[in-house]
């Protein structure tokens, strides 16, 4: 976080989508807020983010948990990405064509060499739980 103000941070975010690469796909993600360790986006699904059944793709789902986990990581004093070690996610409701998901990435522990992520995929209008992810990365020397 140091000097990197809420400004730089969606800078970032859409210097990632702007290039050539797969984070295009996240190209519709808007940040909303940032404080040290949280960054919360918004995302209104559309058909390019579902599968065949109409609902938002679990791997876009799976992306939104490693680049907004990692967004929530570089928002913190030591503002280093790492590298991905292990990431889950547990799907539990559908998000469909036209819902506002927020996606809420936090932090849990930042120690020596590993950092522990959790990120929640929630309806904006209810409040539910459609996916939770769990990210750890390493962070290095």
């Amino acid at each position: 976080m140091g000097s990197m103000s809420l400004n730089c941070l969606k800078q970032l975010m859409r210097a990632m989508t702007d290039c050539p690469g797969f984070d295009r796909v996240l190209s519709k993600v808007d940040l909303v807020s940032a404080s040290p360790g949280k960054v919360v986006c918004e995302l209104k699904v559309e058909e390019e983010h579902t599968n065949r059944g109409g609902t938002l793709h679990g791997g876009l789902t799976a992306t939104l948990v490693d680049v907004i986990s990692t967004t929530a990581l570089l928002y913190t004093e030591r503002g280093a990405p790492g590298v991905s070690v292990d990431m889950n996610i547990t799907y539990m409701n559908a998000a469909k064509i036209g819902e506002d998901v927020l996606i809420t990435a936090q932090v849990l522990k930042q120690g020596k060499t590993l950092a522990f992520t959790t990120v929640d995929v929630t309806s904006k209008a209810t409040g539910k739980l459609i996916a939770q992810g769990r990210h750890t990365k390493h962070l290095g020397n």
